[in-house]
C-alpha cells in the first residue's frame, strides 16, 4: 500500500505532501460518543447513543461499521436521533452463531421499539436489515431512507465479500496494518494521504483493535437480506414513504440494487450518484437529500 504506512504519523498527517493534492475536506471522523448497553427483549445486548429530542430516527449501520461512520450522515436530521451497533460490533453483544439478516433486523427492530422510533436510516448491511424488517413488518415505519443498498434477494457481491473477508481477518488477527491495508480501500486515491483521509483510517483501524469484530458475521456474506422474489414482492406492502440512493459504477453497492429496491416500494423515490466515492465526494448532497426526506 503506497499510500499509507503504519502506524499514522501523530498529527495525521503524511510525512511527505502528497503529489496528487485531492480534497481535504471529505468524509468526517466523530470522536466516540457516551454510548449506553441496552436489554433487548430478545436477549442481546446492544450498545446505542442518543440524541436531541422529538420524533426519533434509528440509523443502522453498514457492515463492519458502527456509530461514528453513521452518526455524520444524520447531522442534519431533526429531532431525536438514535445510533446503534449491530451485535458483534462495538460493545454489542455476540450471541452464538450463525447470524443471519432476520438477526439483524431483529436487532434493528428491538432499537426502534425501545426509543419509539417511527423513522429509520441504513446504510449497506444496514439498509438489509432494515429491507428485511420492513418485509416482516410492514407497517412499522412512516418514513424509511436505504443509503447504498449492497444486496436484496441475492448474497452481496463477491469484491464485497472478499473484502469484508479480509478485513473480518485481519481483525481476528489484532493486525492494524492489515486493517488499515483495507480499510484504505474505502477512500478515495486523492483523499488518501490528506489529513482527512489519515483521520478516517485511525479512527476506523483503532475502533477494530478495540472492540474487534465477532467471527460470526462472515457468515452473512453468502445471505441475502430477502429469500426470494416473493419476499421481494411483499414490500409491495410497506405503508412507509421511501427513499434509495444508490450509486452507477460502484462494485460494492451495485445500481441495480438500489434499482430493484426503489421499484419494490410502493412510491418511492430514487436518486443514482454518478461515481463511487459518495461518502467523500458527494456527503454534504447526501446529508442534504436525507434530512429534506426525514424533515418533511
Amino acid at each position: 500500500m503506497s499510500d499509507f504506512r503504519w502506524p499514522p504519523p501523530p498529527d495525521g498527517r503524511p510525512d511527505q505532501p502528497p503529489v496528487n493534492r485531492g480534497p481535504r475536506g471529505g468524509r468526517p471522523t466523530l470522536p466516540l460518543p457516551p454510548t449506553t448497553l441496552v436489554p433487548t427483549p430478545h436477549g442481546v445486548e446492544l450498545e446505542i447513543f442518543a440524541t436531541g429530542t422529538g420524533v426519533t430516527t434509528v440509523f443502522a449501520h453498514g457492515l463492519g461499521e458502527g456509530i461514528a461512520e453513521s452518526r455524520p450522515l444524520g447531522g442534519e436530521v431533526l429531532g431525536r436521533r438514535v445510533f446503534f451497533h449491530f451485535r458483534g460490533h462495538g460493545r454489542s453483544a455476540a450471541p452464538a452463531g450463525p447470524w443471519m439478516y432476520p438477526d439483524l433486523a431483529r436487532d434493528l427492530r428491538a432499537v426502534a421499539d425501545l426509543t419509539g422510533a417511527t423513522r429509520a436510516f441504513g446504510v449497506g448491511v444496514g439498509a438489509g436489515a432494515l429491507v428485511r424488517l420492513l418485509a416482516d413488518n410492514p407497517t412499522r415505519f412512516e418514513r424509511v431512507v436505504c443509503f447504498l443498498p449492497v444486496a436484496l434477494a441475492d448474497p452481496l457481491p463477491p469484491v464485497a465479500a472478499e473484502r469484508f473477508d479480509a478485513l473480518l481477518a485481519a481483525a481476528q488477527e489484532q493486525d492494524p496494518g492489515g486493517l488499515a491495508d483495507v480499510i484504505s480501500l474505502e477512500i478515495p486515491p486523492p483523499v488518501r494521504a490528506t489529513p482527512a483521509g489519515w483521520a478516517y483510517l485511525r479512527q476506523r483501524v483503532e475502533q477494530i483493535v478495540h472492540f474487534g469484530l465477532d467471527g460470526a458475521l462472515a457468515c452473512l456474506l453468502r445471505q441475502a437480506p430477502l429469500p426470494d422474489a416473493s419476499a421481494v414482492a411483499a414490500l409491495r406492502a410497506v405503508t412507509a414513504e421511501a427513499l434509495v440512493l444508490g450509486c452507477h459504477n460502484d462494485d460494492l453497492h451495485p445500481a441495480p440494487v438500489a434499482e430493484d429496491l426503489a421499484a419494490a416500494l410502493p412510491g418511492c423515490e430514487l436518486h443514482l450518484y454518478d461515481a463511487p466515492g459518495v461518502l467523500w465526494n458527494e456527503r454534504a448532497d447526501v446529508r442534504s437529500r436525507v434530512a429534506a426526506f426525514l424533515n418533511r
